[in-house]
């Protein structure tokens, strides 16, 4: 039996019984609700002009998050809230703060990134009180971009927002109507002769994906959403995981840190740079944009393997295990087994990605990851570098060097560690192991950077990491950071 989708917007529940499994939020608000504020302008969540507001309960706790609506699937609304630019007015018919900012700083020239651009300033508004830090709009705007206003102006009007008279959310209320709406069994929506299955526990999601073992894992829809708005693909039946509570957790233990499948980019990464604080800040402000580490999960970007994903590098240089589920039981294996060749891995069909464990820091291990791109934000890698290397008094016991970017999947510098392994780390080894990178990777040329640029700064990405680890006189990042070096000549 089919059962509607329900969830909350502009203080109602609304129901959603006819439409495609793959229709998104965004066509679902301009079509079908006829609120057409927020826009479409990439279709691939890139841009952020679509960008909506979605609240959710995650253990029982009131989450509010930006995300793109270009590429989120409206059956994954059932139980949520949604939150449009049409939400901003008051009920007095003023406008917002946020909105009142951006009038009076003139951040709005054409106006069509605008809504988007409100709705993430909303996002940052509810989380936070008084003017926030210019890092901080950064990272809250990372997703939206403006070819007419200028940046300028938007970011005075983030720091504006928060002089005006605060206007109240009320998250007990809208909590309150997310618990009515919550389900405790598995829903099953259908439509058009397909079916999305969203299960709510373990064992339901086993079942289902025994039962249905060619249907799609849909997690965050980052990467999925562009096969239905760019590859109009029929995904044909979906399990969707993020209602699955049990994929949600962290857990550290043991010298692990296990995070479950369906915890978001942001909060993986914010639960690692607890422990790697000056190694994984960086990359983490880096990934992607905010509204897509709200939604994507590090599970869906380690099961999709990308040869270009930013985790994995890191994850595999780390020694990083995969747990995987099925009605079999469950299989550990390490991380760069996983992957078998371009798109494939070693995933049977009834399984799923359950969990991935990585190793809190030890004594003596050196540890680094780097993303290179064309553009600080949002910005897909030429080459993602990770190198974690055990040190004893200046000789490596162990190297373990991982890229993306450089092969059909990521993988790890074999050659090089062969030779380092029992060796001083010295500037000479060093060089030495520079040119056997030669023969672990033959990286190609695409429209990112050409196979010899590729293969040249893997090379030297390998040489900072020296200069960063040397025994004798090591830089601080900050010396060897462009971005930080342009930080400290910009504040001088």
């Amino acid at each position: 039996m089919s059962e509607p989708v329900k969830f909350y917007y502009r203080g109602a529940v609304r129901e959603v019984a006819d439409v495609s499994t793959t229709q998104t939020v965004l066509q679902h608000l301009r079509e079908d609700l006829h609120c057409t504020g927020t826009k479409e302008g990439c279709a691939e969540g890139d841009c952020g002009a679509c960008t909506v507001v979605i609240g959710s309960l995650q253990n029982g706790l009131l989450e509010l998050k930006a995300v793109n609506s270009c590429i989120q699937l409206t059956p994954t609304l059932d139980g949520k809230a949604l939150f449009s630019v049409e939400d901003l007015q008051q009920a007095d018919g003023t406008l917002h703060p946020v909105q009142q900012a951006l009038v009076e700083c003139h951040g709005s020239q054409c106006g069509f990134c605008t809504p988007g651009f409100a709705m993430s300033l909303w996002g940052m508004y509810l989380k936070q009180e008084g003017r926030p830090q210019r890092r901080e709009i950064d990272d809250a705007l990372s997703g939206n971009l403006c070819r007419c206003t200028g940046y300028r102006p938007i970011i005075e009007a983030a720091r504006r927002m928060g002089d005006y008279p605060r206007v109240a959310f009320d998250r007990a209320a809208l909590t309150r109507q997310l618990q009515a709406l919550r389900r405790d069994t598995m829903a099953t929506y259908r439509a058009h002769g397909r079916q999305f299955f969203a299960p709510r526990t373990l064992d339901e999601l086993v079942q289902v994906r025994a039962e249905h073992p060619n249907a799609l894992l849909l997690a965050g829809s980052t990467d999925v959403g562009l096969w239905v708005t760019k590859q109009m693909r029929d995904l044909g039946d979906i399990i969707y995981l993020g209602h699955v509570d049990a994929l949600k957790t962290l857990r550290a233990a043991d010298g692990v840190l296990e995070i479950g499948a369906g915890v978001t980019l942001n909060d993986a990464y914010a639960a690692l740079c607890a422990h790697y604080p000056a190694q994984l800040s960086d990359m983490w402000q880096r990934f992607a944009s905010l509204p897509i580490r709200n939604a994507g999960t590090l599970g869906g970007n380690v099961a999709n393997g990308s040869p270009i994903g930013d985790s994995m590098p890191w994850l595999i240089a780390l020694g990083s295990d995969i747990v995987l589920r099925g009605s079999a039981g469950q299989r550990v294996m390490a991380l760069e087994d996983f992957y078998l060749a371009y798109q494939k891995k070693d995933l049977l069909a009834d399984e799923f990605v359950a969990a991935v464990r990585v190793p809190l820091p030890r004594a003596g291990v050196q540890f680094r990851t780097y993303k290179l791109a064309k553009r600080f934000d949002q910005d897909i890698s030429a080459v993602c570098a990770a190198f974690a290397f055990t040190l004893d008094a200046g000789r490596i016991k162990e190297a373990r060097i991982a890229f993306g970017g450089m092969a059909a999947t990521p993988k790890r510098a074999s050659h090089a560690e062969a030779f380092l392994n029992g060796q001083e780390w010295s500037e000479s080894n060093l060089y030495a192991a520079m040119q056997l990178m030669e023969q672990d990777y033959a990286p190609l040329s695409d429209m990112r950077a050409s196979g010899a640029y590729r293969m040249k700064a893997a090379q030297n990405l390998l040489r900072r990491f020296w200069f960063e680890t040397r025994s004798d006189t090591p830089l601080a990042p900050g010396g060897v950071n462009v971005f930080a070096c342009r930080a400290g000549e910009e504040s001088s």
